[in-house]
């Protein structure tokens, strides 16, 4: 398993795309990883793509992105970003992912010269333990030998820590939970450059964020559950932070209808300061359900 800071440092240079022209990069995926792009990873990178076209003064502080066919992790990733505005305070920019000269996902990302304003926000959620309170992946695998030896293959830059039980378990061992609360931290030291840690969190945000409409039914992935698809995704960055230390990632879900599922995220430091939100709808059916 590939874990710590070289997975990390393997994460980063995903992130860093190769320029083709003031507006095209192009990015890669993992060798070793899942039959399709992850989500998080494209987000991550069409990110990164829009914001080397924005003044560094400018930080983004939302992003709005539809999954739109299945990304393909052998073949390089074309980022092509167009400048929507530049105003006196915000620049906005769009930006498509494409393979084969067809789009698998575009994004809007917004990005805003810091300023004074009002300041409120929600509060950290009660009785959650300590991220050094909440069993790692590896002990939370051990009972189950055979999703150990597939997590064990992947890439792992993420410490991920389930504070209740997490949708990879087998059917029936998981009870019905209206919140899938999970720590989160970049195992490894990150540069200190803001829109990197913007493109970190994006990366995360997919991870857990789908699973908690499964967690409201006990439901699971795999044989006997559920699989899934990422349709759209929503990010909106509220405070500095750093990804690579603790956060939490309290996610539930409001609505599930018509094998679609809606899912609603907030992220918290150790200190309790509220950094970001995220939403996300996704699509979820039955493992062996016949598609049309």
């Amino acid at each position: 398993m590939i874990a710590g800071q070289k997975a990390v440092d393997e994460l980063l240079e995903l992130l860093d795309l190769r320029k083709l022209g003031d507006t095209t990069f192009e990015g890669v995926s993992p060798k070793v990883g899942l039959q399709r792009v992850f989500g998080g990873q494209v987000a991550g990178q069409a990110l990164v793509a829009a914001g080397r076209t924005v003044d560094p003064e400018r930080h983004v502080h939302s992003l709005h992105g539809y999954f739109v066919r299945p990304g393909d992790p052998t073949v390089p990733i074309r980022y092509e970003v167009e400048n929507i505005r530049d105003g006196s305070s915000f620049s906005v920019r769009r930006s498509v992912a494409l393979q084969h000269d067809q789009p698998i996902f575009f994004m809007s990302a917004s990005f805003q010269l810091e300023q004074e304003g009002l300041d409120h926000q929600g509060r950290f959620p009660l009785d959650v333990p300590q991220p050094e309170d909440v069993p790692t992946m590896a002990e939370r695998l051990a009972p189950y030998p055979e999703r150990r030896s597939i997590w064990e293959l992947i890439p792992r830059p993420i410490d991920v820590r389930y504070v209740g039980e997490p949708g990879w378990v087998p059917p029936g061992d998981r009870p019905s939970e209206p919140h899938q609360r999970v720590w989160m931290r970049f195992d490894g030291k990150l540069p200190d450059d803001p829109l990197l840690h913007a493109c970190a969190l994006t990366y995360a945000s997919d991870l857990t964020l789908l699973d908690s409409v499964l967690s409201m039914h006990g439901a699971v992935w795999g044989p006997g559950g559920f699989e899934g698809a990422s349709l759209d995704h929503a990010l909106w960055l509220h405070r500095a932070f750093r990804a690579d230390e603790w956060f939490l990632y309290d996610c539930w879900s409001p609505s599930a209808s018509g094998a679609r599922g809606l899912a609603s995220g907030r992220m918290f430091t150790v200190d309790g300061r509220h950094v970001a939100s995220a939403v996300q709808e996704g699509l979820l059916r039955p493992v062996g359900r016949e598609r049309r």
